[in-house]
């Protein structure tokens, strides 16, 4: 509490009562009391006076502060008024009741964003799940009718699809424990899977793929890890250059085994690199060289690696990207695949 805007404020009710002093020290010496006794009065009210005050600040000062730490000790702090005890004074319990009102109303408004939100996503999910038939039929389609113009079509029906799966996981990301489920996997079976899904649009770019293959197990999803290597190849071949190839190999460091995604593309700006996770980040590039880019899909592979206890990194320097991702593997996982 500032201590100069309270004084400032009780400055009314002090000045009232050194008039008020001085009114009853005229009176007095008007009716035959002598100095001393005038002085002994008027000392004693200001005593008692200061005592007041001082004491009223410091107990104020006490449940103000008490009252501070209680808020920020709470996550939903427009529950404050729920928590809270309710004060003995007048005029605190008129703001405690505007504030419970308060509290009510957020509350009421907080529920009403959620259950839209709620009800939003299931549209979402609900409308993605749909289009995926016409998008999986029109795939058929043109890959039972072999001409140049259907291999473009292949190209264009890759990407819708990967929209829609940004779409849908970027839907489903607040509540991912819903949806995923951890089991054993052979890493390079899923980087096989995911290469195979964008296999049309590696093709149409003539993009080299340089397999470092190896049997290595991991625990985690496996369609969750196959979106986000889905999005760093999206992002490989829209930053490539002249004669792209793409590069998977792993690494062991510690208790954890790393998978590299190495391109050799145009690389991301050294000022652009810490901003590269957040959302709706393009960057240098992808103002200049892709300009469909949305800055969603960097974002997304972090925000799904930090809910699947994955850690994810980008390095670059000036030519070239690699993007890592580190899998925590325990004692007992070593000693199961030994």
């Amino acid at each position: 509490m500032n201590g100069k805007l309270y004084w400032k404020q009780k400055l009314p009710i002090m000045l009232l009562n050194f008039l008020c002093m001085i009114g009853l020290a005229i009176f007095l010496h008007m009716t035959g009391n002598s100095f001393d006794s005038i002085f002994l009065i008027c000392f004693i009210w200001i005593v008692i006076l200061t005592v007041y005050f001082v004491t009223s600040y410091y107990n104020r000062k006490m449940q103000m502060e008490k009252l501070l730490k209680l808020t920020e000790q709470l996550e939903e702090r427009y529950l404050l008024s729920e928590v809270m005890k309710k004060p003995e004074r007048a005029d605190d319990q008129i703001y405690y009741r505007l504030l419970k009102l308060a509290g009510k109303s957020m509350l009421e408004q907080v529920a009403e964003v959620r259950r839209e939100r709620t009800q939003y996503r299931e549209y979402v999910e609900q409308w993605i799940h749909e289009i995926k038939t016409p998008i999986t039929a029109m795939k058929l389609l043109c890959e039972n009718m072999h001409s140049p113009e259907t291999k473009e079509l292949l190209v264009e029906l890759e990407k819708i699809n990967c929209f829609t799966e940004q779409a849908l996981y970027y839907a489903r990301s607040e509540h991912t424990e819903k949806d995923y489920s951890v089991r054993e996997i052979r890493l390079f079976d899923v980087i096989h899977q995911s290469i195979a899904e964008n296999k049309y649009l590696l093709l149409q770019n003539r993009v080299g793929i340089d397999l470092q293959e190896t049997d290595d197990i991991v625990y985690s999803d496996e369609k969750w890890v196959c979106f986000i290597l889905n999005q760093l190849i999206v992002n490989s071949v829209k930053y490539r250059t002249k004669q792209p190839v793409l590069k998977f190999y792993t690494e062991h460091q510690n208790n954890q085994l790393i998978l590299c995604v190495q391109d050799n593309g145009i690389g991301i700006e050294a000022g652009d690199l810490p901003r590269v996770f957040d959302k709706g980040f393009t960057g240098q590039n992808g103002r200049k060289a892709a300009h469909s880019s949305t800055g969603i899909g960097l974002y997304l592979c972090k925000r799904l690696c930090d809910k699947l206890g994955i850690g994810i990194c980008v390095d670059s320097k000036g030519s070239g990207t690699i993007v890592r991702l580190s899998f925590q593997i325990n004692d007992f996982i070593q000693r199961v695949q030994d």
